[in-house]
């Protein structure tokens, strides 16, 4: 007999065997299978990462090219910011309503001499940097010293340059007319085929995520969470709440069904939880609210890609508005009901202005620069940001989703043709 397993339960039972070989290498010092566990997980999101470029770009010049049948497209894009600061402000005012009740900074077993001040530091302008691309590919080179002191080279992307770049060109092409139909129709082609690799790869997802979580068990376990653990805990509180309380409750708000959602979205909330990268889990989230989810491309394919760099409900409005209340509970800072405010105006706007950079540690930097906070408070926090961040950025992919998703339904672009139908390729195995 022949079981067929959905592609959510593959991916939850390869989390599973990740969890346990993860605990078993570290609990008995098995080197060799803590190395396969770090070499599978890093290759999965390489794979990911190496297709987010091309699929950004092509799918939003797509965007373009398709918003020119649609006539409420100056209203999507609105629509999309307000949504976008209506979930952060809902965040956020769980954040802070945690932090003051729980107070985490008042209970914390972390020696004051590990409050370091961080290499990196957030800034209201990185978003007008951000938006200037440094060259035509959004690309840029890091040097940085390796093991026995060698230099290493790396390059990096940034994603907003890119989808900047996209819509420029997009909307050049249009503009020139029949000259630009040529290349509108070799980037539909070549979206097309970079679809057909994501595919591919997508099927590794089981593989792929449950060698993260077993390489995330043995690098960091559960020990660092002791000296901070009202700090873990009022933020994976809020990180909960937001995650099975207030987005089932938006949903069904405008008339959708949590559970067909979470049904479409969950793959993408798992992998954002174990590989800690908006960017690296971006290709699958498109593919879930795409796809799965029947939002439609011409939308979604500016929607969820800008999403993964502006909206970021975990790293920009619940851990920031915690971290913030526990560095002035440390230092026996008061704060005022207009520093309330300020911390809730960063959370919304904040994640715009950090969007040219990645990392909780300089929303967090900015929330306390622009408080007046001590910037060293944010070095209390680093053992067990890896932790953290884990879930935070599943409540960030799972907030991407949801925001178009939400969008498109309420304009009328979300038809009733059950997921299965539109997606006869979901990976199956027997």
């Amino acid at each position: 007999m022949r079981f067929r397993f959905s592609f959510g339960a593959q991916v939850f039972v390869g989390m599973a065997v990740g969890l346990l070989l993860g605990l078993l290498a570290r609990s008995q010092g098995l080197a060799g299978l803590a190395e396969g566990l770090r070499i599978v997980g890093e290759s999965f999101v390489q794979l990911l990462k190496v297709l987010v470029v091309p699929l950004v770009f092509t799918a939003i010049v797509a965007s373009i090219a398709a918003l020119r049948d649609l006539n409420n497209a100056a209203r999507l894009v609105a629509a999309t910011f307000i949504w976008f600061a209506i979930t952060a402000l809902i965040a956020v005012t769980i954040g802070l309503t945690l932090g003051t009740v729980l107070q985490p900074g008042l209970h914390a077993g972390v020696a004051a001499g590990s409050a370091v001040r961080p290499d990196t530091a957030g800034s209201w302008l990185d978003f007008l940097r951000g938006l200037i691309p440094s060259n035509i590919l959004g690309l840029s080179a890091s040097t940085s010293a390796g093991d026995g002191g060698a230099l290493k080279t790396g390059l990096s992307f940034n994603i907003l340059q890119i989808i900047v770049m996209a819509v420029a060109i997009g909307v050049a092409a249009v503009r020139v007319g029949d000259k630009g139909e040529g290349f509108l129709s070799f980037n539909a082609s070549a979206l097309a085929i970079f679809r057909r690799i994501l595919s591919w790869v997508i099927r590794l997802t089981p593989l792929g995520s449950g060698a993260l979580l077993g390489n995330a068990i043995v690098r960091y376990g559960w020990q660092s969470l002791f000296a901070l653990g009202s700090f873990a805990l009022a933020v994976y509180i809020g990180l909960g709440l937001v995650l099975f309380v207030v987005y089932p409750l938006l949903l069904l708000a405008n008339g959708m069904s949590p559970r067909r959602f979470y049904a479409a979205a969950w793959p993408a909330i798992q992998l954002g939880f174990v590989s800690r990268s908006s960017i690296a889990t971006l290709p699958v989230t498109e593919d879930a609210v795409e796809r799965r989810l029947g939002v439609p491309r011409a939308y979604s394919a500016f929607a969820v890609p800008f999403a993964a760099t502006t909206k970021m409900d975990g790293c920009a409005a619940i851990y920031p508005a915690i971290s913030a209340l526990f560095v002035a509970q440390y230092y026996g800072l008061p704060l005022h009901v207009g520093d309330y405010v300020l911390i809730v105006l960063v959370s919304v706007l904040g994640s715009a202005a950090t969007a040219g950079l990645t990392g909780a540690v300089v929303m967090l930097t900015l929330t306390l620069s622009t408080l007046g906070l001590p910037l060293e408070g944010a070095g209390l926090l680093l053992a067990i940001d890896p932790i953290l961040d884990m879930g935070r950025t599943a409540i960030n992919v799972a907030g991407q989703a949801l925001v178009p998703t939400i969008v498109a339904h309420r304009a009328g672009l979300i038809t009733d043709t059950p997921p299965a139908e539109r997606l006869p390729e979901v990976p199956q195995t027997g």
